[in-house]
């Protein structure tokens, strides 16, 4: 152990308490739900980092990833020929996201429509639910949402459809926050592809990631934005609702149409936010060089540069260590205006020119940008749940910029609750 494992533990309090500072209702919190999520994240984490059996799995599934990820490319290399060879193999131009990345989005689609066919996701998902529901004492519908946010993304609102009209302001809060706070499992594979010539074991990282941010998301949505009313499925386990398709045939097609679309959509909040934040820098830049010319400063002024200042005490609190904080602090405070999938190529890039050096700092800000956590997504998901339940629209709204500071930190304290067990030695760091 170091005084990094240390830090990250007085880092899972810390982001607590920053959570309390902005909670709508200080007086009302919820402490079964604090230390049942802090210790459902601690205890999973403990299994997969210090417990051989844990260590097993973790490689399994990510070995699993992986070899399903070649299997993926096939599609992508007729389609695409050698711009979709992977970085490293004979013939490959690089890493080109339109051609090599962005393809898997519609394959994972696809599969996870069959694995829903099939069963497998409804028992996961309920699995899942059933232990926040009875342990943390939640409403049954919020468990449910939070539990299909592991897996996918916005659609995750379609198993509670017939509870949406009726929920608490805190319910919406909490589900808003899980969508912001988790990725789709269509997405973990693109993050994985884009990291795995450089980080071999991303593919078992962003999977315990997922896990672990569920319960950081409960944890972190009640105490922003407590429960003060009366849910209608208070500590009920509820059945979600999912349309089986006629055939297997039928669940492909319609996961790789889906997954069509969220490629669609990515494409087009890239183009939208990347020119948006471009066009930023660009009046923001040459400001700042007047002034650090004034002033004799050295400040980075661009958007992500401004960010990266901010998040810098919840990265080091995070527990990465200080020299790789500033890199690390960058890239997380950009996924909050430039998505995570750009935050993700950026920390690529940032470990192939060796500017984040430990694998201590590439595990925890992978970890931190396990989520969907930026402005775009908060659009997106207020505008799903909308879609279902269109009366509740002004709640949505009112609770979405609380449910997005509510990810960021769930975000963080999922990269500090990996910190907790991760040691030098650890086969996971390779």
């Amino acid at each position: 152990m170091s005084p990094y494992n240390l830090i990250s533990l007085l880092g899972l309090a810390a982001f607590v308490f920053t959570a309390w500072i902005m909670s709508k209702d200080r007086k009302n919190f919820n402490w079964r739900v604090v230390l049942w999520g802090t210790g459902l994240q601690l205890g999973f984490a403990a299994f997969i980092f210090l417990v051989p059996a844990g260590t097993t799995v973790f490689m399994f599934l990510n070995d699993a990833v992986v070899y399903i990820l070649g299997a993926a490319t096939e599609g992508t290399k007729f389609l695409f020929g050698s711009l979709a060879l992977p970085p490293g193999t004979e013939g490959s131009p690089g890493f080109i996201l339109a051609t090599q990345g962005l393809p898997m989005v519609v394959f994972f689609a696809a599969l996870i429509g069959l694995l829903y066919y099939v069963g497998v996701m409804q028992i996961l998902i309920d699995f899942f639910a059933r232990i926040f529901t009875k342990w943390m004492e939640l409403s049954g519908a919020e468990s449910l949402c939070v539990s299909s946010n592991i897996f996918v993304g916005v659609e995750s609102a379609l198993t509670v459809r017939p509870y949406l009209a009726k929920m608490t302001r805190s319910e919406l809060c909490t589900i808003l926050t899980a969508m912001m706070a988790t990725i789709a499992s269509s997405m973990l594979a693109l993050y994985a592809m884009m990291l795995q010539p450089v980080f071999s074991s991303i593919a078992g990282h962003l999977i315990s990631a997922s896990i672990l941010s569920a319960p950081a998301a409960l944890v972190m949505s009640k105490v922003i934005y407590p429960e003060d009313g009366v849910p209608v499925t208070m500590g009920q386990v509820v059945k979600g609702e999912y349309q089986r398709e006629a055939n297997p045939i039928e669940a492909v097609m319609n996961g790789a149409l889906s997954g069509g679309k969220m490629l669609f959509g990515i494409c087009v909040m890239l183009l939208a936010f990347l020119g948006l934040a471009g066009l930023a820098n660009k009046l923001i830049v040459p400001i700042g060089g007047v002034i650090n010319g004034w002033l004799g400063w050295n400040v980075n002024f661009s958007l992500q540069g401004l960010l990266g200042y901010v998040f810098y005490p919840f990265t080091v609190m995070m527990g990465v260590p200080v020299q790789d904080a500033v890199e690390a602090a960058r890239i997380i405070g950009q996924r909050a205006i430039v998505t995570e999938l750009t935050a993700y190529q950026d920390l690529a890039v940032s470990i192939a020119a060796g500017h984040i050096v430990d694998p201590r700092s590439m595990v925890l800000t992978s970890y931190a940008l396990c989520g969907f956590a930026h402005i775009a997504s908060l659009g997106i998901f207020i505008g799903g749940c909308a879609a279902l339940a269109p009366e509740r629209i002004k709640d949505l709204s009112a609770v979405g910029i609380r449910a997005l500071l509510a990810a960021t930190l769930a975000c963080l304290m999922t990269g500090a609750a990996a910190g907790v067990f991760l040691t030098e030695g650890s086969i996971l760091l390779r």
